[in-house]
Order: C-alpha cells, then structure tokens, then sequence
C-alpha cells in the first residue's frame, strides 16, 4: 500500500464510537469510510459527535458485492458480548445476536476486495467460545496471521479493571512488527514497546510495561457531593446544584446499600473520613459511612479515555447514557493496540 494514501477502514457495531475515538488516539493513517450500528440511539449519539449516520440496516442482509464496493483494507469489529458474557446463557454462536458476526466473517470468503487487517473486540469469554473457532478458522483459510491478547485499562495507567478480549489480524504479505507473537493469547501488553520506540523489538523489557495508575481524582468532573451535605445547603440561591457539587441524582440511596451491599459495582467513596476497608470488612454499617454515589456519565466517558468533547444528545435518558456507556470501550487500550496493527513492518 501507499503509505501516502490512508487505510480505508469500516466499522462494524460502532455504537456511539469508541472505537473510532480510538483509532483517532492511535495517530494511524487511517479513515472510516462508513461505520454499521443497528441501534437508533447510539447513531443519534455517534452521528451528533461525528457528523456522519451509520448505516442502520440489518448488517445480516449484507452481501459481498456490498461490502466490496468500500474496497476497505481493514475491519474493525466489536460485536454483541452477550452471547459470550458469565452472567449470560452462553449460547456462543447459537445465540442469534452472534449471527450477524458469523455472516459478515463468511462473507469475506466471496469478497473480491477482503480486508487487508482486522480489529476484534469483546468479552473475556469469547477466546473459548465456538464464534471463536470460526473466527480463527475463516482467518486462516484466507492466510491472516493473528494476535490476540486479553489486556485490562489497569495495565495502561487507568483506574479501573474492566479484561477484554482482542484479536488482531494480517493478511499475508502484511504482517506484524513482532510476528513472533503470531497464534498466541498474550495477557501483557509487550506491543507497548514496539509501538513506543517506533521500531521493532521482541523481546521487551517487563519493567517497561510497568505503569502507575492514575489518580482516580483526575477522571471526575468535579468535587464529589459528601453525604454529609445533604440538605438545603447544598443548593444555590436559585434553587440549582452550584457549580463544583455533584448533584444528589448520583447518591447512592440507603436502601440500595442495605439491598445489594458490597455487590452494587463500581462506585466512588466520598466520605471525609475515609479509612481502609477491607473486602471482608464491607458490612452495611461500614458501607453507610462512606458517602457512596455513583460516577456520571461524564466521569465513565473520562475512564473510557473518550476526549472531553465528546456528549449526548439533550434527549437521550440518563439510564440510556449509561447503558452505551457500558457497551463501549477504553479507548486507552484499543489505541495503541490499533497504532500497533497499522504500524508498517
């Protein structure tokens, strides 16, 4: 390819675009020449923060011919989880939420012009799943070389544990900078050094890939609301939250604590008194004094690494910002996978 023309590149499940945020941060010579979402809201999101509608039709009535006409070199997917995920059915690709996967996979085998890479994404779960197996074989059958990797945003500097699954391919003649890692499930990043130093290095330093993980503090909007405050005070002359308050929408309610207890997920302490508390140790009681409230959607948005420009539109619900929230990803480890799958050799 003509390192001068970019990578034509088709985003299939792109949700509200965290994977095209992250091939923006991955600094690549490329551009999504059409994205694929078959989710109304999440095109109203990714069309207001992109200025472009993805195609919303049934990805499942595509055709070779179809995709053909985009003469795109590289694919990036990042498909339903559900049929893959513990708390689910696990029905692998007998669940009908992996058909369009399976159908858009097979269809690369009647392509005239198949992509050149493709890009993967999904649960911890799919690496031994039955999808998994047709993904690897149809890769092979059309001489793809593959990476794979099960990595967290913990190992990028970033507060939170959330493991997901990659797969990263090339079709022969293009092929990796470390082509050493070719057919394995790593769980370390060692692409990072590769992709750092900007040439080729196969065996990296573990102590290079250590990273210290920020402070939580600098991924919130702004000072948390402490339980102490919860009354008229709090509000401004006007009526409203002032400016530097987190609003009480977000605190968590006593009776959610003394429901779910320390099953309740991700939630931030915000109690002047803090101290140490041990899993053991999560009794209602202690529970109750830490001043619990939930992070809004700009603050899951900033652990997604998504840029500060990035929001909603005014009509889509609170309950619909977090649930695309927890459909999309950190753009902090698709990045620099993505700076490293189009890397040149």
């Amino acid at each position: 390819m003509e390192t001068a023309v970019p990578w034509k590149v088709l985003e299939f499940y792109s949700g509200i675009g965290g994977m095209r945020y992250s091939l923006a941060a991955s600094g690549a010579r490329a551009e999504v020449v059409e994205a694929f979402d078959i989710n109304d809201v999440a095109n109203d999101v990714y069309e207001l923060n992109f200025g472009h509608r993805p195609y919303q039709g049934n990805i499942q009535t595509l055709t070779a011919s179809d995709l053909d006409k985009y003469k795109a070199q590289a694919w990036l997917l990042s498909p339903p989880c559900q049929p893959y995920t513990r708390q689910g059915l696990q029905k692998h690709s007998a669940d009908a939420r992996a058909f369009s996967f399976i159908k858009i996979l097979n269809l690369m085998k009647n392509m005239c012009f198949p992509p050149q890479m493709l890009f993967v994404e999904n649960v911890v779960g799919f690496e031994v799943s039955d999808t998994h197996d047709q993904l690897i074989e149809v890769l092979s059958d059309l001489n793809f070389n593959t990476q794979e990797f099960i990595l967290s945003p913990l190992q990028f500097g970033i507060p939170y544990s959330r493991p997901r699954y990659f797969c990263l391919a090339k079709r022969e003649p293009v092929s990796f900078q470390n082509p050493s890692d070719n057919s394995k499930l790593l769980r370390t990043p060692t692409f990072l050094t590769l992709v750092r130093a900007g040439h080729n290095r196969c065996n990296p330093d573990e102590d290079e890939l250590e990273l210290v993980c920020k402070p939580i503090s600098d991924f919130l909007e702004t000072r948390s609301l402490n339980v102490a405050d919860q009354d008229s005070s709090v509000n401004g002359s006007d009526g409203c939250t002032p400016r530097g308050i987190i609003s009480q929408d977000y605190v968590v309610p006593l009776n959610l604590i003394e429901r779910w207890g320390s099953a309740m997920g991700s939630l931030l302490a915000t109690s002047n008194n803090l101290k140490r508390i041990s899993k053991e140790d999560l009794e209602i009681s202690s529970l109750k004094e830490l001043g619990l409230r939930f992070f809004t959607p700009r603050e899951v948005a900033n652990l997604h690494s998504f840029p500060s420009s990035f929001h909603f539109p005014n009509h889509i619900s609170l309950r619909q910002q977090y649930a695309m929230l927890g459909n999309s990803l950190s753009v902090a480890v698709v990045g620099p996978l993505l700076r490293y799958l189009f890397a040149e050799t």
